[in-house]
């Protein structure tokens, strides 16, 4: 079990999900990964979000906190800069673990889609 530092990216009603495709399956995941150590969840979701998008970003709050695997933390935050899809993170390039493609959804899409944890993209739709 890891705890992971997430962001959620929106901007004129859509998000940045990482698209995954892994043993035939299609689903959705919010940009992130896991924290090392002596990082807190805010650096992580810093660092992993210009990692996995090519972008830096500033914080807002902590808009969710999920038990699965470890602690995951999910930041609502802004682009400072940076073009989403430059991202260098290993797992980008050919991993064993499926396909990795940064995408915006529109959060009309959200209830359509498979997106985890379901239960902050129920509350990020909900919400807005």
């Amino acid at each position: 079990m890891r705890n992971r530092g997430s962001v959620v990216i929106i901007k004129e009603r859509s998000a940045v999900l990482i698209k995954r495709v892994n043993n035939g399956e299609e689903y959705y995941v919010f940009p992130g990964g896991g924290i090392e150590q002596g990082e807190t969840p805010e650096k992580a979701a810093i660092r992993e979000a210009y990692e996995e998008l090519g972008v830096r970003v500033r914080l807002n709050e902590c808009i969710a906190e999920v038990n699965f695997k470890g602690r995951q933390y999910f930041y609502s935050a802004d682009i400072l800069h940076g073009k989403i899809g430059e991202g260098k993170a290993e797992e980008f390039n050919g991993s064993s673990r499926g396909t990795y493609k940064p995408v915006w959804v529109p959060l009309d899409d959200f209830p359509l889609l498979d997106i985890r944890p379901e239960e902050v993209a129920r509350k990020i739709s909900n919400n807005l």
